[in-house]
């Protein structure tokens, strides 16, 4: 089943036009890597799928009862929110806010998948830690484990490696592929890291103020596209 559709979508930033011909599907259960250089649209997209930008043209659909509010989202991280003064544990709770309705408090429930979605995350231990405290990659898990709280479908991350030492970054990847493995949650990834996208992603999208590509990692791998951003020249 299709979580997503975009049809003839376009978005616009500032006024001006900063994606167009937008033409594809996410599928439940999928791992779609968004690729581009800086200025193609990659972040207008991601704002357009949280609901936080309409389309100019087209139409953005939503399949299997999923709604804006329920996607996890890990956004860039800010020099700010890496000083954040709270808990290991608050942090990751706050990821059950749109879950509480009219409830003032979070109830045991809210609690109990916090505390899950640590354990799954190796970051247990670290519950009564200051948020300010950890280490860059630490961090990531925290934000990755809040975001996981306020989902069970699709999992929207924005860059999560940015900025991460290499051990660090190759740790992250395995676990947002295990968490698409063993969960079954979609994974919409933007990255620069093309070399990664290859790797763990399923299906490319490529951006460059238009849809360049969409379609299996083999395919991109084939496709002049996917050898021109690879390095390896135009199509033969």
């Amino acid at each position: 089943m299709n979580l997503i559709t975009c049809t003839d979508t376009a978005f616009a930033y500032d006024g001006n036009l900063a994606v167009e011909n937008l033409n594809f599907v996410v599928e439940n259960g999928d791992y779609l890597c968004i690729v581009g250089e800086n200025g193609a649209g990659k972040s207008t997209l991601i704002k357009g799928l949280l609901n936080l930008k309409k389309p100019t043209e087209g139409t953005v659909r939503t399949g299997d009862g999923l709604v804006p509010n329920e996607i996890g989202y890990l956004p860039q991280q800010t020099e700010v929110q890496k000083d954040f003064p709270a808990s290991v544990y608050e942090v990751v709770l706050s990821g059950c806010l749109n879950s509480l309705g009219r409830k003032p408090f979070y109830t045991k429930k809210e609690q109990n998948r916090a505390l899950q979605n640590m354990e799954r995350l190796g970051i247990g231990a670290l519950r009564n830690k200051c948020y300010r405290e950890l280490s860059g990659g630490q961090q990531r898990r925290v934000l990755l484990a809040r975001a996981l709280c306020a989902t069970k479908k699709l999992l929207l991350l924005d860059e999560p490696t940015a900025g991460l030492d290499p051990v660090a970054t190759q740790e992250l990847y395995g676990l947002i592929k295990s968490l698409n493995e063993t969960t079954g949650i979609t994974i919409i990834m933007v990255s620069h890291d093309i070399r990664a996208a290859i790797t763990y992603a399923k299906h490319i999208l490529h951006l460059h103020t238009t849809q360049v590509f969409f379609g299996t990692v083999e395919q991109y791998l084939h496709s002049s596209a996917g050898r021109r951003f690879l390095g390896g020249g135009p199509d033969v």
